[in-house]
C-alpha cells in the first residue's frame, strides 16, 4: 500500500494527474471496502478530475470532483498520512467552479506532512512510478513492463538489480530519460534473448 500510494502521490504531483490513477489502480483494486478503498477511490478520482479540467472538460470535471470529494469526505482527514481534508476542500471548489484550474494550481497531495518528489520515492515506489511516466511520455510500454518485472523479482529478493537501477534513474532524470530508456531496453532483450535460448531447450 505504501509503495503505491507514495508512487501516485509523487506522480501526482509532478504533473502526471492522468497516469497517477496506474499506481493507485491495482492497489486499489485489491481492497474491500473501508478507509484505503476510499481513499485511494477518491485520489484516483482527484486526479481525474484536475485531468479534465485541464482539458478544459469542464462538465466531466465537475462531476468527477465531487465523487472524488464524497469518497475522500468519508475518510479521516489524514488517513496514511494524506492530507485528506486540503485535497477534499479543494475538491469542493473544483466541483462548483472548474476554471479555477486556470486561476490556480491544483492542490498538492502531501504525505506525513510533506509534498513526495519522484527522487524522494524508494525502490519498489520509484519502479512504479517509472512505468506510469515512461506511458506518459511516449516511451515502448513493453520495454518497460517486462523491466519493471525483473525489477521487483530482484527486490523481493533484497536486491536492487540493474533494471531497478534504470528504472530508479529513470524517473529521477528527465534529461537523461532517452538514455536511459535505450540503455534499459538493450538490457531487456538480452535477458529476453537468454530466456528464449533455455525455453528453446525444453520446447
Amino acid at each position: 500500500m505504501e509503495a503505491a500510494l507514495r508512487a501516485g502521490i509523487a506522480l501526482y504531483d509532478a504533473g502526471y494527474y492522468h497516469g497517477a490513477h496506474d499506481a493507485w489502480e491495482d492497489e486499489w483494486l485489491e481492497q474491500s471496502e473501508g478507509d484505503d478503498e476510499r481513499l485511494l477511490h477518491g485520489l484516483i478520482h482527484c486526479g481525474a478530475a484536475v485531468h479534465h479540467a485541464r482539458n478544459r472538460n469542464w462538465e466531466g470535471a465537475t462531476g468527477v470532483a465531487a465523487s472524488a470529494r464524497d469518497y475522500l469526505d468519508a475518510v479521516p482527514p489524514t488517513h496514511r498520512g494524506v492530507n485528506v481534508e486540503a485535497a477534499a476542500a479543494y475538491l469542493d471548489v473544483l466541483a462548483r467552479d472548474p476554471e479555477v484550474i486556470e486561476r490556480r494550481r491544483p492542490v498538492r497531495l502531501t504525505h506525513r506532512g510533506s509534498t513526495v518528489s519522484l527522487a524522494a520515492l524508494d525502490a519498489p515506489a520509484a519502479v512504479t512510478a517509472a512505468v506510469v511516466v515512461a506511458d506518459a511520455e511516449g516511451y515502448e510500454s513493453e520495454t518497460f513492463e517486462r523491466a519493471a518485472t525483473y525489477a521487483r523479482e530482484g527486490l523481493a529478493d533484497g536486491e536492487l538489480n540493474e533494471y531497478g537501477v534504470f528504472l530508479c534513474d529513470f524517473a529521477v532524470e528527465r534529461e537523461k530519460r532517452g538514455l536511459i530508456a535505450t540503455r534499459l531496453a538493450e538490457h531487456v532483450e538480452r535477458r529476453r534473448a537468454r530466456e528464449k535460448d533455455v525455453e528453446g531447450l525444453f520446447g
